[in-house]
């Protein structure tokens, strides 16, 4: 079997339970579904405190600095944020000010969002993609944003959402190569 792409995928939520990381979750499923993935889950909650801590990267613990190699050596980001007065919350944003300034250059990153209702659906675009474009990162096309009520019992629980995030696996296969596509038995 060939090499795994390596999947960071970064849920932005400092809580739990979570419905930031029942869609991280769910994105990570479905893409497992379509490629032969390796995939490493990053919860901000659980760096938040030493992340917030650091003004410069020199300054942080050895387990946050190792978290932040994983995301400049990811194949392949799903970075799904909460949704917070209209933007993504400070940490996450903290976060990403930390990582090397040439480090996401051509990484596809498949962005996400969660928030209280359908009105903070532009949050991909007026917000996350100008911050992955800044870093030379390749935003794919599709991204998933999922409000409160499609997120019951912090499961997917809409066909639609569900639907959207198939959309978004499907659509990110075509850029990696022939050999990490899992195969379909007919």
């Amino acid at each position: 079997m060939s090499t795994p792409l390596n999947v960071v995928a970064l849920s932005g939520g400092t809580s739990r339970p979570s419905r930031t990381l029942a869609l991280t979750e769910a994105i990570l499923a479905e893409l497992g579904q379509h490629l032969h993935i390796r995939p490493h889950l990053i919860e901000l909650g659980d760096i938040a405190r030493p992340l917030g801590a650091a003004l410069w990267r020199s300054e942080l613990p050895d387990t946050v600095e190792q978290q932040l190699q994983h995301i400049e050596q990811a194949d392949l980001l799903v970075v799904t944020t909460p949704v917070y007065r209209g933007s993504f919350p400070g940490h996450f944003k903290h976060l990403f000010d930390l990582i090397g300034q040439d480090a996401l250059v051509d990484t596809p990153v498949l962005l996400a969002a969660t928030g209280g209702s359908e009105r903070h659906a532009l949050v991909l675009d007026h917000q996350l993609r100008p911050l992955f474009s800044f870093l030379q990162a390749l935003t794919l096309p599709i991204g998933v944003y999922a409000s409160q009520a499609e997120l019951q019992d912090y499961r997917v629980s809409s066909d639609a959402l569900a639907a959207r995030i198939g959309l978004a696996a499907e659509r990110a296969v075509p850029l990696f190569a022939p050999h990490h596509q899992l195969r379909k038995s007919a």
